[in-house]
Formats: structure tokens, C-alpha cells, sequence
């Protein structure tokens, strides 16, 4: 799969699978003042340039636009994966560890309109009913010679939705958290 990355000064803005998040980006962009920005590229990049460019970059190399609600699960997103060992949370196992129990939805609303895709691990965030079938398939699978260690989530469990389809979350969550074992 072909990504498109759109870098504003050298800064990674969007990462889409089309032109639509560019569009976004470039209105943004027509609001600001013409000498606050130098240079605007997109360019395309494979998934296995993706996810080295994602190992890295840092949070200083990314230009969020969006309100200060929307950059701030964004930038909780970017933690999930570049600080503390990546693991699944569901949407309102997130929305309390942004510190907005009570506000799930509108939580769950800026992860799904997250620019910049697996940078941005939005695909880390799962319904809750996953969980809780997550939890249930480990705790029996415990009990086997493997002890669970080779299982992920099946193909049977319902891993929520994502703009690229739940076969590219299920891909992208192995990758990420074969990362952590390895």
C-alpha cells in the first residue's frame, strides 16, 4: 500500500492513503500568514517506509492542526507508541487515561480523525466488547501449554473501525506489539 505523506517545513502533517488529508492540511494552511511557512511536499512512501520513518521521529517532528481538545488525544496517541511499551486500550480505557472519563465519544471522534495514520496509533484504540473478548481468550489460553504467548486477536473478534479496514488495524496491531517482544 502507497501512503501519502504531506511534510510542511520538514514536519510530518498528515499520512493518508489519499489526497483527502492533504486537502485538509492545505486549508489549514491557506489561513496562515504566507511568510510563516517555507515549504509544503507530499510525497508517497510505502507501509515498510512508514513504520521506519515512525521509529524515528520524535513529537517535535510532527504539525498537528486541529483544535487544542483534538491535539491533545492526538499527541496521548503519539505516547502510546514512543513511550511506555504499546498495548491495546479501548475507547473508554483511553478516555480515562487522557483524563476524560466522561467524555468517551468525543474522545473516540478525535482518534478516528486522527492526520496522520500509524504514527499516530489510533489503531491501538478498540471497542470495548474487544477487550473484554481479549481478556477472555487470554485467560483461557493461560491455561495452555503456550500460556497465550502467539495469540493476538483472532480474525472472529470485531476490532472496531479504521479509515483502512479492520485487516490493516489487525496487521498493524501484531506489528506493533510483536515490536514490544521483540
Amino acid at each position: 500500500m502507497d501512503w501519502i505523506l504531506t511534510e510542511i517545513d520538514g514536519k510530518i502533517a498528515s499520512v493518508a492513503a489519499d489526497y483527502g488529508q492533504f486537502a485538509r492540511i492545505a486549508a489549514e494552511v491557506a489561513k496562515l500568514p504566507a511568510k510563516s511557512i517555507g515549504s509544503v511536499s507530499t510525497r508517497k512512501i510505502s507501509t515498510d517506509e512508514l513504520i521506519k520513518l515512525d521509529q524515528a521521529i520524535g513529537r517535535d517532528d510532527l504539525l498537528l492542526f486541529g483544535t487544542n481538545f483534538q491535539k491533545k488525544i492526538w499527541n496521548a496517541l503519539f505516547d502510546l507508541s514512543h513511550g511506555a511499551q504499546p498495548r491495546l486500550y479501548s475507547y473508554t480505557e483511553f478516555a480515562e487515561k487522557v483524563g476524560m472519563p466522561s467524555s468517551v465519544r468525543q474522545v473516540a471522534h478525535a482518534v478516528a480523525i486522527n492526520p496522520i495514520a500509524y504514527i499516530l496509533p489510533c489503531h491501538l484504540i478498540v471497542p470495548k466488547e474487544t477487550m473484554d473478548k481479549a481478556r477472555e481468550i487470554y485467560a483461557s489460553a493461560a491455561e495452555t501449554l503456550f500460556k497465550g504467548s502467539d495469540i493476538y486477536l483472532l480474525d472472529t473478534i470485531d476490532v472496531g473501525e479504521y479509515a483502512y479496514g479492520p485487516d490493516l488495524k489487525r496487521a498493524f496491531i501484531k506489528r506493533q506489539l510483536d515490536s514490544v517482544r521483540e
